[in-house]
């Protein structure tokens, strides 16, 4: 498959499912194909059914939002076979870096539903324990987290993790497009380079950033990006959820093994707006989102899964039943929600105690009890220089 760029260049792109939901035997492609027959019916049901809880999530977070409920959200809809695609790919231990809109990351990772939210509401700053699904919280400063993830990388590096691409650990990183314009991924590619670490940098290019196109952002293809770096990069149909599947393994084999990172690009389609204080129709076409529905990625694989004889009504319905269940619990568990302690906001700062995080912390408790002591006061405004 070749898609084409603002020059109407054409870019190699690895794709393994058609639209229609064909399997496609492009030559050149047998490795990647190879990766995709590993998959069982079951885990292609499992891919099928994670994609549509993931779209059920991001339409009961968009009317949660709608409703004064959050106060923003970051719809992922259209997007569901490059999350999902590659989060199957993980093994337990890899550690996942998401930036704002990895729902479906998420999803497969185990990250309850309720948490997911907690930021977004306002009522907590990351919302789950990281440790727990070896999963970072979401990030909202653009880009930011590719450093996170690659600093994580270099430790799994120095703790002396086994080189073995089943046992041994990897790191990926997701982002939009709109991040390769950032110093912080550019930055985090030069340390992963350099030091080899095992990170993946999967580039979810949804065409957007925000209002502004990917046109208007680079005049090559992104996933020469990774190339300029010297790490083995891809271009993927980001709406076929085996080609992403296919890729991603390789990828963190490779990172597993010692091999050094990698770039991978899943050419997809933002169907939504950026998040819900964006109003698309300002600047993007019905007819351009029709293309783009056409190719719609749960539809894609459910019609494989039909022509294989793997999927019945019988288990849609229950799908759907599965859906219905998340929606009802998401609402009422959202709106169940409180604030959050404001002190909360001193937890976790370091992974240590500290003294100027501690002093600040029993200024603002002696705050919030009545008039801070004095000496307290001066401790607090000292930490902060001067500025309250």
């Amino acid at each position: 498959m070749t898609t084409t760029n603002g020059s109407n260049e054409a870019i190699p792109t690895l794709q393994l499912l058609d639209p229609e939901g064909r399997r496609v035997t492009t030559r050149g492609t047998k490795g990647y194909r190879d990766r995709a027959a590993d998959l069982t019916p079951e885990n292609l049901r499992g891919m099928y059914r994670d994609m549509v809880l993931t779209r059920r999530f991001d339409e009961e977070a968009t009317s949660l939002q709608r409703q004064g409920e959050l106060a923003l959200y970051a719809p992922s809809r259209g997007q569901e076979a490059a999350q999902v695609g590659s989060a199957y790919a993980l093994r337990p231990q890899d550690f996942v870096f998401p930036s704002y809109r990895e729902h479906g990351v998420l999803q497969v990772r185990g990250v309850d539903t309720v948490d997911r939210l907690r930021f977004f509401r306002g009522s907590d700053h990351g919302g789950w324990d990281p440790n727990e699904h070896n999963a970072h919280v979401y990030t909202v400063v653009i880009g930011a987290h590719a450093l996170h993830a690659t600093g994580y990388a270099m430790g799994v590096q120095r703790d002396g993790t086994p080189l073995d691409k089943h046992d041994g650990t990897a790191v990926i990183t997701y982002f939009g497009d709109g991040a390769t314009s950032q110093g912080d991924v550019n930055e985090a590619m030069v340390y992963a380079t350099v030091n080899q670490a095992p990170v993946v940098f999967f580039l979810q290019n949804n065409q957007w950033a925000i209002s502004e196109p990917t046109s208007r952002q680079t005049r090559t293809p992104l996933y020469r990006r990774g190339e300029a770096f010297g790490m083995p990069s891809l271009r993927v149909d980001g709406n076929d959820v085996l080609a992403v599947y296919a890729a991603t393994q390789e990828a963190l084999e490779r990172a597993r093994l010692g091999q050094g990172p990698s770039f991978i690009e899943a050419f997809t389609y933002r169907m939504g707006a950026h998040t819900t204080s964006d109003d698309p129709t300002r600047y993007r076409t019905t007819d351009q989102e029709e293309v783009w529905r056409r190719r719609d990625p749960i539809d894609r694989l459910a019609a494989l899964l039909r022509a294989e004889g793997e999927l019945d009504d019988e288990f849609v319905a229950q799908v759907q039943a599965s859906a219905d269940e998340l929606g009802v619990g998401l609402r009422s568990g959202v709106r169940a929600l409180d604030g959050g302690a404001p002190v909360s906001t001193f937890d976790d700062v370091y992974a240590t105690p500290h003294g100027i995080v501690a002093s600040e912390r029993a200024w603002y408790e002696a705050y919030e009890a009545g008039d801070p002591p004095a000496e307290q006061y001066a401790i607090a405004e000292t930490a902060q220089g001067g500025a309250r």
